[in-house]
């Protein structure tokens, strides 16, 4: 007899969980040998497979919430950078205020010091260079005031950004186990696999609630 084959022609799904500076973990080869075995049979198999596929959907989920955050937060530190400038650029402004004033002062001085009645101008360009720097003043303190907020805010998110990348973490060492359990048919380290995936969701619970 001549032996015959077949091909597999069945589309696969991949997911592709990816943090960057972090070890990744091949999670499409893992969920696609619990689904050879469950194919098989098996209560506990399908079990397995089932609690793997909603942690593969946890995982996703904190894969997108981490992606997002980091870039929000760069975002904000970025405009943090340009309220910083922003905010230096108008003390300089100050401070070249404040030195035309004093030129002015000194100017009039010397009249005095001479016993001439100073220009009244002398004064005039006094006052309005001291107003312009309290107008330059509140301007810088304006724009220092939007740059914490925007600093403090990129804190939080870069906070938030580090539990997800954990509890993406945590997900996939959890498939992982859910492979080995269906492998070997371990209740104990299908227990494993839920107990970490329950870690996960709870870690990524808590982050979406900040």
């Amino acid at each position: 007899m001549r032996g015959t084959w077949t091909r597999d022609t069945r589309p696969r799904y991949t997911l592709k969980l990816r943090m960057p500076g972090e070890p990744e973990i091949d999670t499409d080869k893992l969920r696609e040998h619990i689904a050879e075995e469950v194919d098989r049979g098996g209560t506990l198999l399908r079990r397995i497979a089932l609690t793997t596929a909603l942690l593969a959907v946890f995982a996703t989920l904190a894969a997108l919430k981490a992606a997002a955050t980091i870039n929000a937060a760069l975002m904000l530190s970025t405009q943090g950078t340009r309220l910083q400038a922003e905010a230096s650029d108008q003390w300089a402004f100050y401070q070249a205020k404040g030195l035309k004033a004093a030129v002015e002062e000194a100017a009039r001085a010397a009249w005095l010091a001479a016993g001439k009645e100073p220009p009244a101008e002398y004064d005039e360009r006094k006052e309005r260079y001291t107003a312009e720097q309290k107008e330059i003043e509140a301007r810088a303190w304006e724009r220092e005031k939007e740059r914490d907020e925007k600093l403090v805010e990129s804190d939080h998110l870069l906070h938030a950004h580090h539990g997800f990348a954990n509890a993406v973490a945590i997900f996939q060492v959890s498939i992982a186990l859910g492979a080995i359990a269906a492998l070997t048919r371990s209740r104990v380290v299908w227990l494993g696999s839920l107990v970490l995936g329950i870690g996960g969701v709870v870690l990524l619970g808590v982050n979406l609630l900040l």
